[in-house]
């Protein structure tokens, strides 16, 4: 299969708000690659190359001097041969090296071609193409059931793998995977309600919990052997000797543990969660301690429990992990729901989640069985600048470059404005359309991809947080940024201060 025929399914899949036209699409596609083609094929799709990092940051990609290629040339085969390439550079002379093997692969592919590769490497491609919608294209392509192909991806972990073995297996071979103590699963994500009380009316008696602001992890143990995995499904046992050391005195010998880690300060009140990210990605331990926190069992001691209602894998996690099960009730109450979100918010928490307790563990997508409430914030910003869009937003000014006021000049100039994050989220057509004619009123010059504005325009908008970022010059980023309307009504001089972002990291 040739690279160019994944870049114009892409653009298609970009181009069409429908599910379904983005399923047809991507079942065309797989259709056609070959058995060995599929799991390279999308890891590409999905901007997760099957050789996970790769390595290459955005300023080893700015600094090439290349001319593309005229016409298609390249294979699947030949990128996934490349990124195996750079995967493997290391040791002295590395940054060369490395800088050598992009530059023969910018060479070899079309302008266009290097477009899409560039954003899979950095994980910035923004298709529609998500897990989701790939899973029901592998299904139409194959014509297995979607329930069997969900089912393999979720207990294999591996969609690529999944996606081949849905393509030139059996369905016998399809039903045959199963939980495998050791094999990362796909997590169980929530979808999203304004308040516990709405979570609830949505899942009915549900477990309550806290909603923590950490990392999440999957924990299997064998015995004395544990290993500790990402949402992603990266291992990262050795960086959490802690974590490995407490499940490792829980009495069982067989576990699959579901759970989130957060580092805590002497108070018992948790950190920032840029600080646990910092040490939840060091190779090296720090003196910064790492606390598990189980909210789900999925297998103990050669029982599976993933198709057991909540209900029950709750008691069996309670017998197993006991003080380090994440903190909650079983309610039906709403009284009860909404103490809890205030415990958990005076308790430096970010609200609660709330689990039908009668569900089953279903992974890779977000349903109602699991709900979470939290508190959103909103701050008046100005934009500095807007990005073209592509796709169905081709020709509006879309992606806006979000300012803090910076009233005592500790980044610049008193009284001006310091970029804290970017944002295409939230904008209807209609904003899309009020801003591209707004903005060129306000232009003060242009790039190719972007129009940098006069700093005038105030937004609302809606975050979960910030973070510690280097990216930026105040040295935070927003954390799930989303427009929540224009203020036509406000000044500039009226925007939230990068100093009060700032104090949502403490």
């Amino acid at each position: 299969m040739m690279l160019s025929e994944l870049v114009a399914t892409t653009q298609e899949v970009t181009a069409t708000s429908s599910r379904l036209a983005k399923i047809e699409a991507l079942a065309r596609l797989l259709e056609r690659s070959e058995s060995d083609e599929v799991g390279p094929a999308v890891g590409l799709l999905t901007a997760a190359p099957r050789q996970g990092r790769i390595g290459v940051g955005w300023r080893g990609i700015t600094g090439l001097q290349v001319t593309h290629a005229d016409s298609p040339s390249l294979s699947v085969a030949d990128v996934d041969q490349a990124l195996d390439a750079l995967v493997g550079v290391a040791g002295r002379g590395s940054v060369t090296t490395r800088g050598g093997l992009l530059e023969d692969l910018a060479s070899r592919a079309t302008a266009e071609e290097w477009d899409f590769l560039v954003r899979v490497i950095l994980g910035e491609l923004r298709t529609g193409a998500l897990e989701g919608v790939l899973l029901d294209a592998i299904a139409r392509a194959s014509g297995h059931p979607q329930a069997a192909v969900r089912r393999a991806a979720m207990l294999s972990g591996d969609l690529g793998e999944t996606a081949r073995l849905a393509l030139t297996g059996s369905a016998e071979d399809l039903d045959a995977v199963g939980l495998v103590v050791g094999r990362p699963v796909l997590p169980m994500l929530a979808s999203t309600a304004a308040t516990p009380s709405a979570a609830l009316e949505i899942t009915g008696e549900a477990s309550a919990e806290y909603k923590l602001d950490g990392a999440r992890i999957q924990v299997h143990r064998r015995g004395d052997e544990v290993g500790v995995f990402t949402r992603s499904l990266a291992d990262i046992t050795h960086r959490v000797p802690e974590i490995v050391e407490i499940v490792r005195g829980l009495p069982a010998r067989e576990l699959i543990l579901d759970g989130e880690t957060l580092s805590l300060r002497e108070d018992g009140a948790p950190r920032p969660f840029q600080e646990t990210m910092a040490r939840f990605g060091a190779d090296v331990a720090r003196d910064v301690l790492l606390r598990p926190w189980f909210f789900d069992l999925l297998h103990v001691d050669g029982r599976d429990l993933i198709d057991e209602p909540l209900g029950v894998r709750s008691a069996e996690l309670e017998r197993v992990a006991g003080e380090w099960r994440v903190p909650g009730i079983v309610t039906g109450d709403v009284g009860q729901v909404e103490r809890l979100s205030r415990d958990a918010l005076e308790a430096g928490h970010e609200g609660v989640v709330l689990k039908a307790i009668d569900s089953a563990y279903v992974a890779g997508r977000r349903g109602k069985a699991w709900v979470k409430a939290k508190p959103v914030h909103t701050y008046d910003l100005v934009v500095l600048a807007a990005e073209w869009g592509s796709g169905r937003r081709q020709g509006w000014l879309s992606n806006l470059h979000l300012g803090a006021l910076d009233q005592s000049g500790e980044f610049g100039e008193p009284g001006g404005f310091v970029m804290v994050g970017k944002t295409f989220k939230g904008l209807t057509d209609d904003l899309l359309r009020w801003q591209t004619e707004h903005f060129a009123e306000l232009e003060t010059r242009r790039t190719k991809d972007t129009v940098f504005l006069r700093p005038e325009t105030v937004v609302e908008i809606a975050i979960d947080g910030v973070q510690r970022s280097s990216r930026y010059p105040g040295g935070i980023a927003l954390r799930f940024a989303r427009v929540k309307q224009y203020r036509p009504d406000k000044y500039p001089q009226e925007a939230d201060t990068i100093q009060t972002l700032n104090a949502l990291l403490r």
